[in-house]
């Protein structure tokens, strides 16, 4: 692709970086804004490099947040006693996006993947059982995505949990195996959590 200006090559390729975008969808997004007013233009550019500078993560639940607690954890109309573990933040949006779950979340950045080199240690693993073993919680509901390693993950943190008493669901297989949280439609995913089992009923320790 050949550019007439180093400038908006130099735009094209940051835009490229981002996932899911191509030099040619790149290049229509630059040329967009390119048509915009310059006030515009500075106004999307002050407002992303504040939302990077500025956005926090939670400390209860480690989603993202404008303040130190976010605002779910600090919604008192919200289930305090239940927590919804997921692998990252996209799964809490799709999960608000139901309107079927009113409790509390918990963001563990990622799953137990040893071949990608993601082990416990990397994950807030050890927050959420300390948070569950300091609160009132009753019920840990996982929210991974049902493939090998987040069947590891919900595995591993079951025998972290073993001597605490809580009740441990997982939503229910309406989400194929292998699939992600964030694709599922709002229906499916909704009757997942609606209709979740406990733990030990689908894994078998080794």
């Amino acid at each position: 692709m050949q550019f007439s200006s180093q400038l908006l090559e130099n735009a094209v390729n940051e835009f490229a970086k981002l996932p899911g975008i191509g030099k040619k969808t790149a290049l229509r997004l630059v040329l967009h804004l390119l048509k915009k007013e310059v006030p515009e233009v500075e106004q999307f550019s002050q407002i992303l490099s504040k939302m990077r500078n500025e956005i926090k993560f939670c400390n209860r639940c480690y989603n993202v947040s404008d303040t130190a607690v976010c605002n779910i954890c600090n919604n008192p109309m919200r289930k305090q006693n239940i927590i919804c573990v997921v692998e990252n933040i996209r799964d809490v949006i799709a999960i608000e996006s139901t309107q079927q779950f009113n409790g509390l979340y918990h963001v563990l950045g990622g799953i137990i993947s040893p071949l990608d080199g993601v082990g416990p240690e990397q994950l807030t693993i050890d927050a959420l059982v300390e948070r569950i073993k300091t609160g009132e919680i009753e019920e840990v509901i996982f929210a991974l995505n049902p493939n090998i390693q987040g069947d590891t993950t919900i595995y591993y943190i079951g025998r972290k949990l073993k001597e605490v008493k809580v009740k441990i669901t997982t939503i229910a297989r309406g989400i194929s195996f292998g699939g992600e949280l964030e694709y599922a439609d709002e229906m499916t995913l909704a009757k997942s959590i609606s209709n979740r089992i406990a733990v030990e009923h689908y894994i078998t320790p080794s």
